[in-house]
């Protein structure tokens, strides 16, 4: 019987654990989260749930169904408040998993090395945000993080807000907000109609299998209609003002590239603003065990989902971005392949084929609301680009001039850019395309990406020189223990 590990509980880590099951493996399942669901289905706990939970997330259901079947099998192993730091290569293993339980800020975490037969990375995306002046403000949100409070903890992040960026991410960003409350004067889709119809339009019987989005649009459209929500496309926050927060923001009509168009300029009045230029996978681990990244950055896998690494499979947003329904089928093919099951059995056919569909969906997804190059347009001198380190858009340049550097290594390490707390999970990806823009033919020089980062996660000294312990504990330190979780 195969030992898989699942990194990540979202609906990706979900599918992949319960698929594994079905295959015979054994399973641990690891979420850094206290409770199972992810970003995509976070919730209330259990001793302060919603009274209509369901209303507040798509597919509520299916994550309850799930949730049930992993915690009752005494084959799956749930560590909650697991955080993987480091992976290592070892002759003979996968990976070494190098993992902290406990509280991520809190020193004496219990300190675990898993040696599995097989590893499913499903450690999801976060929100991208591109940097514009007054970003840092307090009340500049990312959509993620908006959506997050709302959901989890029922919190409107302001009373008037804005909800700008690019991707159909914007429509439940305000359907969240909407519910707890708060009044959204309008969301802003940086891409033109044009750019939009062109990504959507070509073939559209293809969208047929995946009607289940249709039916998701329609509700987040009667949501709109219902509280007379604008819809803007080709406008962008270019600005957000005030002093101790934020109290209004400068909107402008942009380009098909994105450049701000002069004269278009619109203030807008709000005590919050929730900004989201779509995701970021989470490659860290990935990286670190060795898997290969396709030219656009997400892992590179094969037809059951498997990396170039032996043993190393991969589902989720960090494949591609593409959804919870394309999540859930990778993880479904990786978890049944991870586990040994047949390659040909009926469920992994169905699994194939509803990835199929919703990659094609998401390559139109990309097409029509990807990041386009004319975003540092907004940009001004003194506009923070590294919020941990407070590097500035002109001292950026200025290393990157003053150094003739066409090294990301380089430029990090004379302007101190991505060097700090968050380790370029905010501004790394931003920091690369300035430098990529201001190279010739726009290729760095040398193989450095912000997305490498051999120890993921802080770690205490006092945390590292602990005792390891050979296997997981009993019960996650955040919960009481259930029948999955004892020997």
């Amino acid at each position: 019987m195969a030992d898989v590990l699942v990194i990540g509980a979202g609906p990706a880590g979900l599918a992949a654990a319960a698929a594994a099951r079905e295959a015979g493996g054994e399973v641990t399942l690891l979420d850094s989260s206290d409770v199972l669901g992810g970003q995509y289905w976070r919730h209330l706990p259990d001793s302060r749930p919603a009274e209509r939970e369901r209303l507040l997330h798509h597919g509520w259901d299916t994550f309850t169904a799930l949730r049930r079947r992993l915690e009752s099998d005494p084959h799956v192993r749930i560590v909650t408040s697991a955080q993987v730091w480091a992976i290592e290569r070892d002759t003979g293993v996968p990976a070494v998993v190098h993992v902290l339980v406990g509280p991520p800020d809190a020193g004496g975490r219990q300190r675990l090395a898993l040696r599995p037969d097989a590893v499913v990375f499903a450690t999801g995306a976060h929100d991208r945000t591109l940097p514009f002046p007054g970003w840092d403000l307090p009340g500049v949100f990312t959509g993620g993080a908006a959506q997050a409070l709302a959901k989890g903890e029922r919190i409107a992040v302001g009373r008037r807000v804005l909800v700008a960026g690019a991707g159909p991410f914007l429509l439940p960003v305000a359907a969240s907000l909407t519910q707890t409350g708060a009044t959204v004067v309008g969301v802003l889709e940086a891409n033109r109609l044009s750019t939009l119809v062109k990504g959507w339009a070509p073939r559209p019987w293809q969208l047929a299998s995946t009607h289940a989005k249709a039916r998701e649009l329609a509700g987040y459209v009667a949501n709109h209609v219902r509280h007379a929500i604008p819809y803007r496309t080709g406008r962008a926050v270019v600005a957000a003002h005030g002093t101790d927060r934020v109290t209004s923001v400068t909107t402008a009509a942009v380009d098909a590239a994105w450049t701000p168009i002069a004269g278009t300029e619109r203030t807008v009045e709000v005590d919050a603003v929730c900004v989201s230029h779509g995701f970021t996978p989470r490659l860290e681990l990935a990286i670190a065990a060795g898997c290969a990244l396709t030219p656009d950055r997400f892992v590179m896998t094969g037809p059951d989902q498997q990396t170039n690494v032996v043993g190393l499979y991969a589902a989720g947003e960090i494949t591609g971005i593409g959804g919870v329904d394309l999540a859930m089928a990778e993880g479904s093919i990786a978890g049944w392949a991870a586990a040994g099951g047949p390659p040909d059995d009926k469920a992994v056919r169905d699994g194939r084929r509803r990835r199929a569909a919703y990659r094609a969906f998401a390559a139109r997804l990309e097409a029509a609301h990807g990041i386009r190059p004319g975003w540092t347009g907004w940009l001004d001198s003194h506009t923070i680009v590294c919020r941990c380190e407070e590097v500035s858009f002109g001292r950026l340049c200025g290393a990157a001039d003053a150094t003739s550097t066409t090294s990301l290594r380089s430029l990090k390490l004379s302007s101190r850019a991505a060097l700090g707390i968050c380790q370029g999970r905010m501004c790394g990806r931003s920091v690369e395309e300035i430098l990529a823009g201001r190279v010739a033919g726009g290729r760095l020089r040398d193989e450095v990406v912000a997305d490498q980062r051999p120890i993921a996660v802080p770690i205490r000294l006092g945390d590292l020189a602990a005792r390891r312990d050979p296997e997981p504990p009993t019960a996650s330190p955040s919960q009481s223990p259930t029948p999955n979780e004892t020997e």
